[in-house]
């Protein structure tokens, strides 16, 4: 499906005519699988080729109604190792492009947006602006540019209607990513939605985001470990940063060495772990294609349109929850949730399903150091019933605040990414250093 010229699809009927693409397409891999393997195809060749398709087809989709939908295959991208299977990555690859290289729009559907911010002589802010996009992403499109000064900068340009297009998708995605069958077992859907929805809704917002990015770029200015573009301009529709350049995290993850996999691990643990105490906001956008790892070494962060406030640093709830979860046994666990004030008053506590259901941050946590990877994820994941839906916590009765349910999907998708860097880093010494709550008996 190719985007229109003027921008993409906003029509729900017509977006979610689309997005029925993918169910449709997956039930008739479905069928001609199984006809295939009844005529004595080799099983394997026939799982490659569909699979391929599949994958195809979902990049091809998505990224042409960007807005919701291409977001989705975004937040997919953070827990790409509870996929299938993969032994030939097509679904890494896939998850690749929806997170940076979706198709892209033409400059003159894009003007108007630039026009508007900039007027009608908007080029004359620039010595020099590439026509052609640098990235097409769920939002908007990036150009490559030298401000007037003589500066390289990124341009980044919302596209016309993308609210009205964001809007329409949103009731029909669920759906269709789950019909299409490629979401793994124990995903929870409607809690992916309302994270969409909130994400997408602060997206729109460029001046808000060049606010936040300007605060992460205040408080990690000189840091020997990350690098924030400044911002240089904003506008309605239009945000101007400095432009870096490094390899995105995604081409790590595909081909980086051991040591380039372990180091930016261990900074993209320590940047999502510790930018509340740094600058008062934790950046809830965790997907490789925000990230960059940068030729001298350090970390760059893109992508600031999705933050929550935390003036007071991270809360100490979830550093607390980890600590009593660390118990030998259940009942010693039991007795620690209480003493941290974690579980209601007269609340019957299904100790062993909560231990199950948080043991991808509890296993890391139990380690010096500890290696993620894709088998130790979906292991994680094979073990509890219940789909990974933050709400479960509630149904739990646990005592948490509203802000731990919401970033409990923030922290699930680092560590889907660290999985899938299949990173060995320092884990109890950092949680230590920058999870305030966290204090296992030694």
């Amino acid at each position: 499906m190719n985007s229109s010229s003027s921008g993409p699809a906003r029509s729900r009927v017509v977006r979610g005519a689309v997005l029925l693409r993918l169910p449709i397409g997956a039930l008739g891999d479905a069928i001609e699988g199984f006809a295939r393997k009844l005529r004595g195809e080799d099983a394997a060749l026939v799982r490659r080729r569909l699979r391929r398709r599949q994958a195809d087809r979902t990049t091809t989709v998505l990224t042409g109604l960007k807005g919701g939908a291409q977001k989705s295959g975004q937040l997919l991208s953070t827990l790409e190792a509870l996929l299938p299977p993969d032994p030939e990555a097509t679904w890494s690859q896939a998850l690749t492009v929806m997170q940076e290289r979706g198709a892209a729009l033409p400059l003159d559907a894009m003007e108007p947006v630039l026009r508007g911010c900039f007027g009608s002589r908007w080029r004359d802010r620039f010595l020099v602006f590439d026509d052609s996009g640098a990235a097409a992403a769920s939002i908007g499109q990036v150009y490559r540019a030298t401000w007037h000064d003589g500066h390289e900068v990124a341009v980044k340009v919302q596209y016309p209607g993308i609210d009205k297009a964001i809007a329409s998708d949103l009731s029909m995605l669920a759906l269709a990513l789950r019909m299409a069958g490629f979401v793994a077992k124990g995903m929870a859907m409607p809690p992916l939605v309302a994270e969409l929805r909130t994400r997408l809704h602060d997206e729109l917002d460029y001046v808000g985001e060049a606010s936040r990015q300007r605060r992460f770029a205040e408080a990690y200015r000189g840091s020997a470990e990350f690098l924030v573009p400044d911002v240089v301009d904003v506008g309605p529709g239009v945000l101007v940063s400095d432009w870096i350049e490094g390899t995105p995290l995604s081409a790590v993850i595909a081909s980086g060495t051991q040591d380039e996999r372990d180091h930016v691990a261990l900074l993209y643990q320590r940047f999502m772990l510790g930018a509340p105490s740094v600058c008062g906001l934790l950046h809830t956008d965790p997907h490789p294609g925000n990230f960059r790892l940068m030729p001298d070494g350090r970390l760059g962060v893109l992508d600031f349109g999705s933050a929550l406030e935390m003036p007071g640093g991270l809360p100490d709830t979830f550093g607390r929850l980890i600590t009593a979860l660390l118990g030998v046994s259940d009942a010693q666990v039991l007795d620690a949730l209480r003493e941290h004030g974690l579980v209601r008053a007269g609340a019957r506590i299904d100790v062993r399903a909560l231990r199950d259901y948080l043991k991808p941050f509890t296993d890391p946590a139990r380690h010096e150091v500890f290696t993620y990877s894709r088998d130790w994820l979906r292991e994680q994941f094979g073990q509890v019933n219940d789909p990974r839906n933050p709400d479960f916590l509630v149904a739990l009765q646990l005592t948490l605040p509203p802000e731990h349910l919401f970033t409990h999907r923030v922290w699930l998708g680092v560590v889907g990414v660290l999985a899938a860097l299949e990173a060995t880093v320092p884990v109890r010494s950092e949680l230590l250093a920058l999870m305030p709550g966290f204090n296992p008996v030694a």
